[in-house]
This record gives structure tokens, sequence and C-alpha cells, in this order.
């Protein structure tokens, strides 16, 4: 019985057949199933049968087989993998049958070999973590690394970063950088183990998009639930809306600024962007840490206001327009007064905010609130960091459109 025999595992009750696999301990026999995961069997009390005999070749991970190396071609545009963490480089160690991340270009090529040939590539790890834990301080260093790649001659870069709050980073990348060529985050909502993975489709149209014209900071991830094509997301515009979907992000109140055609490799832009080159590399990577968002809803303690008192920024998602309860406008305006700068957005998926409407709106404008516009909430609390930290007139910066995260005016779109 050797590594890539089909096997029948029979432990009690319960039957398993599939591909043997390299287990780390004689005690258990990894199979991977014809559904495409693993499982581990205690050897111990299981009757093994060989059903054929090297049907499948399976290598090492971390032997001699699995090494690869990364050729440079002149005629090949230099794109930088970089790595935050996440599911996207991630591969099987058939050694444990685990999904372990993996990190350098040459472990993103074992990982997606679909890659190979598209591009050069340069590995670079600036964070292993999982995606709830990303700070503004992981923020600061992408940034850094993005800018000394680009600085070093990329033609582009893709970030691999965890789904849960890539929306965040992407838009921190945003206000961040001055970049004149493309910043692509991609992810992965299922891991590699599984049939349904989507992240070999995920890089390869994530690679694509950051070979083409568009210098914006984007999110590629799965348009649709087929392997048909990915959607090119504006990082300042998008919104995680699905928890477990390939299909999960979205441009909200608009279409995605563009696609990438899974078997053609087309890259195209049904919306105008910044185009490649028309900007000079420049970074402000300062960010004041000292903002919060707060999500209004009826009944709300008040005291969770007070626990905000002294921050330097609040952004708050209140109901429709941009409303919260009226007896809360007096201690907004006293710490408004004290110095923080409040800024209200919409708990809606799309429109604006509009504190002129109704009494409550205008008490709230009268207590010195700053309109959020149509502003994500994440998307706002990000850029009031940015601004605070860096722009002499906080509440006019707040206004005034710096990543497409503001648009003109609300209009419905077909």
């Amino acid at each position: 019985m050797n590594s890539g025999d089909r096997v029948r595992v029979e432990r009690g009750d319960s039957v398993y057949e599939g591909v043997l696999m390299p287990s780390t301990t004689a005690e258990q026999v990894v199979v991977k199933l014809d559904g495409g995961y693993n499982v581990g069997i205690d050897r111990e009390g299981s009757d093994v049968t060989v059903l054929e005999s090297d049907v499948y070749e399976v290598g090492g991970a971390g032997g001699e087989e699995a090494t690869s190396e990364v050729e440079f071609d002149e005629d090949l545009p230099t794109i930088a993998l970089i790595s935050t963490g996440g599911t996207i480089a991630s591969t099987v160690d058939y050694r444990t049958g685990a999904v372990t991340a993996q990190f350098t270009a040459e472990d993103v090529l074992r990982a997606v070999p679909d890659l190979a040939g598209r591009a050069n590539y340069r590995g670079r790890v600036v964070a292993n973590i999982l995606s709830e834990n990303m700070t503004p301080d992981v923020w600061r260093d992408l940034a850094e690394a993005v800018y000394e790649e680009i600085e070093a001659g990329a033609d582009g870069v893709v970030v691999m970063h965890g789904t849960d709050t890539m929306q965040y980073t992407a838009s921190a990348l945003a206000f961040v950088l001055d970049t004149p060529v493309p910043i692509v985050f991609t992810g992965s909502q299922r891991s590699a183990d599984r049939p349904s993975s989507d992240n070999v489709m995920n890089a390869v149209c994530a690679v694509e998009a950051a070979k083409a014209d568009c210098a914006e900071v984007l999110v590629c991830m799965h348009a649709t639930e087929s392997d048909d094509r990915c959607a090119l997301h504006r990082g300042t515009r998008v919104r995680k809306n699905h928890t477990s979907r390939r299909d999960a992000f979205e441009t909200v109140g608009n279409r995605p600024l563009g696609h990438v055609d899974y078997e053609t490799e087309a890259v195209t832009f049904d919306r105008e962007y910044a185009p490649r080159g028309g900007v000079e590399l420049a970074i402000a990577p300062d960010l004041e840490t000292e903002v919060e968002l707060l999500k209004f809803t009826p009944g709300m303690d008040e005291a969770l206001l007070d626990c905000c008192a002294g921050k330097a920024g609040l952004v708050i998602e209140g109901t429709g327009l941009g409303h919260v309860n009226t007896d809360l406008v007096p201690k907004l305006e006293s710490m408004i007064d004290d110095g923080t700068v409040v800024v209200m957005t919409s708990q809606c998926l799309a429109g604006r905010v509009c504190d002129r409407v109704y009494d409550t709106g205008r008490d709230l404008l009268d207590a010195g609130v700053v309109e959020g516009e149509d502003m994500l909430p994440g998307t706002a609390k990000v850029k009031l960091m940015w601004a605070l930290a860096n722009a002499e007139a906080v509440e006019e910066t707040m206004r005034t459109p710096i990543a497409g995260e503001l648009t003109g005016r609300s209009a419905p779109w077909t």
C-alpha cells in the first residue's frame, strides 16, 4: 500500500474510498475522497483494501518534489505578490491532509500553477494573520511594502487577503497611496481542499487585472457563482454581502468597475477609471487610530457614546437619511465641542445622507455633525483615520472625493 493507491478503508460502520495520501504518523491514514476533501482515519480497528495501485502521483510537501523555480522572462510584466494571510495562496499538505498557507512566489505558483507564464513574480509576506485580526499597523506595513515594490519596478501588485475585512484594507491603501499601477486585492471564500474552491480563478483574474490599465486599488473576486468571470470592484465602494458565496462581493450603488473573463483573459472596464501612469507614486501612511464606528439602533444605550468621548473621530451608521434618536443630539454636540469629529453615514446599502429634510437631521447639522454623503460606513471610518492624520481641513476633506469613495450624486442604475 503506497501513496497514490486507490483504497477502501472500513472502520466500524463507516466506509471511506479514495486516494491514499502521505501521513505524518503511523497511527493514521489520510484519504482524499472523491468529493475532493481529505479525511484522517485511525489505523487501529480499520480494514484497508487496495483497489488499484499507483493511480495518482503524490509528491510530499516541502520535499525535493515540491520545489519550484521562478524564471525571469524579459518579455513579461513583473507582478508583486504580497500576502497578508487568508486562504487564497493555501495548498493541501498531503503529509497531514491539512490546508496550509503558502507565501513565497514559488509557493504561490505551486499552489496556483495556472499563474505560470503570465508574468514575472516577486513574492513578499507582510503578515500571516486571520482577516479579523487585521489592524491599522498592518495597513501601514502593507502600504509601505506595496510602495517599495512599485518603486522597485513592479508593473502591478496583487495583495492576497482574507475576505472578511478586505474592504477595509483596500480602502486604507486607496487613501494612503497614489499609485501609477494597479493594486489588486483578491482572496478565497473556500479553501484549496474544497472542489468548489475559488482560489485559482480569483488569483488568475487578479494577475490579469494587475497587468491592465486601471491604476486604482481594486478588489477582484467571483462575479457569479460560476467559474466564468471575476468582477473588479473599486476598493472604496465594495462590500462583502454574503458569508460564504463565491460572488459575495458587490459594488454598492453601481455596477462593478470592470470584469475579467476567465476563459479569454480579457479585462474590460465599464466606467471611467484612473489610467496607468497617470500619477506619481506617493505615500501618506499616517493614520489616526482613535476613530470608532458606531451603529445606531432603536433603544441604544447612551453610554455607548460616553465610551467614544475623547476620541479623535466617530463615524455613525444612522438610519435612513442619516438620523439618530433626538435625545442623543446634545451628547453628540458636546463631543464635537470637545474636539471629536463626528461623521454621519447611513445603514442603507445605497443612497446618500441628507440631514436637511427632517428636524432631527437639521439638529444634527446644527450640532456640527459632518454629512458622509454616500460613503460606505467602513470606508468613512478609514477615510476619517487618514484625514485626521493628513488633512488640515478634515471636515472639507471628508466631503471631497479622494479615491472614488464619493459620487457626485446618487442616481438609479440599470
